[in-house]
């Protein structure tokens, strides 16, 4: 479920986790249905969204955003540390980075960031055919295609966080990446170590063809890979996540989240939606509440999930949000397509330089 910005290797950049309103429009899901251009679109093909999760987290992230919408601090930052009881807003712009990477603080830090970087691109005129999130970011995802007010988003993510938190607190859990090796040896590691042991292993994240995460129990985690690099993996890292996401270890807190999630308004979605637990299209309120429930425990299926936009006519990826990681992954899944982050001022400024008139004419 997840990705770093610790990233295991130049280049390879890891997702552990796993997720706005025009200016002065705090109530409304930001443009969230309005999808990009069809008609004479300069841009030929279909502009995907991706939301960012755990691991991306960087202080002083969003700070470029205010330098260009400064009613972003009162629109969102402010109101969610009044909404959460917790400065959230200075520990996304000053850290320190240790209570950061705490997971309680990271799943909420990450989806305001994203958020308010959603809105200032739908006052750009910057606007999704299609969203899909990596974990923790479904659930910015879902403020886009307008199916959770944001206030509720931010409530659940707080809380999904928390409960992820304690897991790791009662057993405690370990992530790692591993690099050059295919899915199937990686599941059959973890198969043979889970049996061996006695202790959860789990492939975590398919996050593009040759790097996977692994998560459980932690010394089973450390058997993992070592045996991973015995079967010739470019690497085995260990990650710094807080939690041990996406396996068997999460399914104590389903119960208890699915009541979480019962509590708050989910719409039908005015936006195409994708599942990264499912890698298939989320068609209605029903089946993506199913699926945020299913994913604190299931695996994120983020290589076919990008292969189904490409094949869906998706030819523009979009990283809203702190962090490169998903941008860097579909680059490597679908190198013939263009990927854009927005996580500083130039690669903002590129993205609506790019878009914005795309946008424009759908307008």
């Amino acid at each position: 479920m997840t990705h770093t910005e610790n990233q295991p290797a130049a280049g390879a950049t890891t997702q552990a986790d796993a997720a706005a309103p025009a200016a002065g429009a705090a109530t409304a899901a930001p443009a969230a249905g309005a999808t990009a251009a069809t008609d004479a679109e300069p841009h030929p093909g279909k502009v995907a969204f991706l939301f960012p999760g755990q691991g991306s987290q960087k202080v002083g992230m969003g700070l470029h955003l205010l330098d260009r919408r400064p009613d972003l601090l009162e629109t969102y930052y402010r109101e969610a540390d009044d909404i959460l009881d917790l400065p959230l807003s200075k520990l996304c712009f000053e850290g320190p980075e240790e209570t950061l990477r705490d997971t309680a603080i990271t799943q909420p830090a990450i989806f305001l960031t994203s958020l308010a970087t959603l809105d200032l691109l739908a006052e750009q005129g910057v606007r999704p055919d299609v969203v899909a999130g990596h974990s923790l970011g479904e659930y910015t995802a879902l403020v886009a295609a307008g199916v959770l007010e944001w206030r509720d988003a931010l409530r659940l993510v707080r809380r999904r966080g928390q409960l992820m938190a304690g897991v790791n607190a009662e057993v405690p859990g370990a992530m790692a990446a591993v690099l050059g090796l295919d899915l199937a040896t990686v599941e059959e590691i973890c198969a043979r170590v889970a049996a061996e042991t006695g202790e959860v292993a789990e492939v975590a994240n398919d996050n593009e063809p040759g790097q996977s995460v692994v998560s459980g129990q932690a010394d089973a985690i450390e058997k993992v890979r070592a045996a991973a690099q015995e079967a010739g993996a470019v690497k085995a890292i260990a990650l710094p996540v807080g939690a041990p996401f996406h396996c068997g270890l999460m399914r104590g807190i389903e119960e208890e989240f699915a009541a979480e999630l019962d509590r708050v308004t989910f719409r039908e979605p005015t936006a195409t939606v994708v599942s990264g637990v499912t890698a298939d299209y989320a068609t209605g309120a029903q089946d993506i509440t199913a699926a945020l429930r299913r994913q604190l425990a299931g695996r994120v299926r983020w290589t076919e999930s990008v292969r189904l936009m490409a094949a869906s006519g998706v030819t523009q990826f979009v990283e809203v949000g702190p962090g490169k990681v998903l941008s860097g992954l579909c680059r490597r899944i679908v190198p013939e397509l263009t990927s854009y982050t927005t996580a500083d001022e130039r690669r903002l400024a590129k993205v609506i330089d790019a878009l914005a008139p795309t946008a424009a004419v759908a307008a």
